[in-house]
């Protein structure tokens, strides 16, 4: 089954240009121009562990010409306004260290700069978190975590002092505001103030329990959990296994995927989705490998992996799709209050095949199970 895997990535990489991915059916659809965006750097950042892993130099050299479209020679990046204070922008610098390491470039160091200096001056809660945008204020999402955490992590293990207690403190306030104590699983937001239309009057946080939320804040403990000293990485472990063991009971038990809404399996138009159920794959087998849960859990992690395969990796008109990707799902603003939080909402979202978004933690979860079976 995994043979044709390769195939199915090659073709998306030859159809593909820095100005132009296939994979980003968002700015496809929306017919915008070419811009730094979290949704090409999280197929760049899994491109580049593919060829790692794999030792197949085509993915990184991929890789580093995409970024090299985006970054001038004096780190000016393409389509990037610190103004809008958007963590999602964040997410793509990830891959820039590990460029300015290969290569030695000024221009991806000046870049990671402009990219921490946002964070320096982005607003924050009164909990002391990021916002998750300047159109959001006072509202933390699970998207964040990942978008701005491990970014955080990979800048204090390089050019900072190794400081990780305010990463530390955020993942705190995010278990302590936005866990669940009856199922142990996380909201997608909080607005610490109470005030966003979709907010709980008493907690702040949103009605229901988004699937690809909660991938995201996984994948980024599981990649903080490398990062991290070995005091700091204590918390971040233990947020890990006790998220990982909540969410296990909501698998299916037939392909070990997991649900849109997790916990509304039962109710029509709810559905198995590609992306949430590879991230969620990928935590568990990275953090079974770490020692971080049991080994059991690398056997869910490859069951759920297995059912995206045979799920939803099928051929269309002639060409390999990964399909069951849930487009986009988000929380406001004020103008758009059919983003409400609700499980109506939440199901009502476009469903495409090969979006990035479903792709790039397919990939990540595949360097996971190449270390399983070679």
């Amino acid at each position: 089954m995994y043979e044709i895997i390769d195939n199915y990535l090659n073709t998306l990489l030859n159809d593909s240009t820095p100005a132009a991915p296939v994979w980003n059916i968002e700015s496809i659809r929306q017919g915008k121009q070419p811009h730094w965006n979290y949704i090409d750097g999280c197929m760049i950042t899994a491109l580049n562990l593919l060829a790692d892993r794999s030792g197949d130099k085509r993915y990184s050299d991929f890789a580093e010409s995409f970024i090299d479209y985006y970054i001038d020679a004096s780190g000016s990046i393409l389509g990037y306004s610190k103004d809008k204070y958007n963590l999602d922008d964040i997410n793509e610098g990830r891959v820039l260290f590990s460029l300015f390491k290969k290569t030695g470039k000024e221009k991806y160091k000046l870049a990671i700069e402009a990219l921490h200096d946002q964070l320096l001056s982005q607003p924050r809660t009164e909990t002391g978190n990021f916002w998750h945008k300047q159109i959001y204020p006072d509202q933390i999402w699970l998207d964040g975590i990942y978008m701005a955490q491990v970014f955080s992590a990979l800048y204090e293990k390089n050019f900072g002092n190794a400081d990780y207690s305010d990463i530390i403190e955020q993942l705190s306030n995010v278990e302590k505001l936005m866990k669940d104590s009856s199922t142990g699983l996380y909201f997608h937001g909080c607005d610490v103030s109470k005030k966003a239309f979709w907010a709980d009057p008493v907690t702040g946080c949103s009605k229901n329990f988004w699937l690809r939320s909660i991938g995201w804040f996984l994948i980024a403990l599981s990649d903080l959990s490398e990062l991290l000293d070995p005091v700091s990485v204590k918390t971040v472990n233990r947020i890990l296994r006790n998220l990982l063991t909540s969410v296990a009971h909501y698998a299916d038990s037939d392909t070990g995927m997991y649900y849109q809404v997790v916990n509304k399996g039962e109710l029509p138009g709810n559905y198995l989705e590609t992306s949430g159920s590879a991230m969620i794959a990928y935590a568990m087998l990275k953090a079974a490998r770490l020692g971080i849960v049991p080994s059991e859990f690398a056997d869910l992690g490859q069951k759920t992996f297995d059912g995206i395969c045979k799920k939803y990796l099928k051929e269309e008109n002639g060409k390999l799709c990964l399909a069951g990707i849930c487009l986009v799902a988000g929380l406001g603003p004020e103008n758009n209050r059919r983003r409400d939080g609700s499980f109506e909402y939440y199901i009502s979202e476009p469903v495409v095949t090969n979006d990035a978004k479903g792709v790039a933690p397919f990939i990540l979860c595949y360097t996971e199970i190449l270390r399983r079976i070679r």
